[in-house]
């Protein structure tokens, strides 16, 4: 029951930011529309772990706002790495340890590799990724171990 309730109030907040209506008549229709998607959910067994991840919620807005900032940070360098004349680029392959514990926390690490700009997750095997890097800059293992750290205290909480 915890996870229907969880997944419709994701679900009505992802509606309402779309949305942005504040209409009585178009709220109850996303209301109801959310229940019905709610109810379809649950009658072909989809409300798991792994469809509704409650167990990630406390400090996943925090690490997604830091994110952000890493996001936006990376897509500076690498634009300046593409404006530069002689574009400074060191592409290499470099081996990143994972010290999560769950396959949602692998899957976080590995996607918020990827959506930094200058560096992409190409494998992942027990233990570690493989990751592509543009730069030297981008290819610090420092830069990853806090990533990695705070990926890992979103999946303990």
């Amino acid at each position: 029951m915890t996870k229907a309730v969880g997944l419709l109030i994701a679900l009505f907040a992802l509606w309402l930011g779309l949305s942005g209506y504040f209409k009585p008549f178009l709220l109850t229709l996303g209301v109801l529309s959310c229940l019905f998607t709610v109810y379809l959910a649950r009658r072909m067994n989809l409300l798991d772990d792994e469809a509704v991840p409650l167990q990630l919620r406390p400090g996943l807005l925090l690490y997604w706002s830091w994110l952000g900032g890493e996001v936006f940070k990376s897509a500076w360098a690498v634009s300046k790495v593409i404006l530069a004349r002689e574009m400074p680029i060191s592409q290499q392959l470099i081996a990143v340890p994972c010290s999560q514990k769950t396959e949602m926390g692998h899957v976080i690490f590995a996607n918020s590799i990827t959506l930094t700009p200058g560096t992409v997750t190409v494998e992942t095997v027990p233990g570690k990724f493989l990751v592509h890097a543009l730069t030297d800059e981008a290819a610090n293992l420092e830069g990853f171990a806090d990533m990695g750290r705070r990926v890992t205290e979103v999946e303990a909480r």
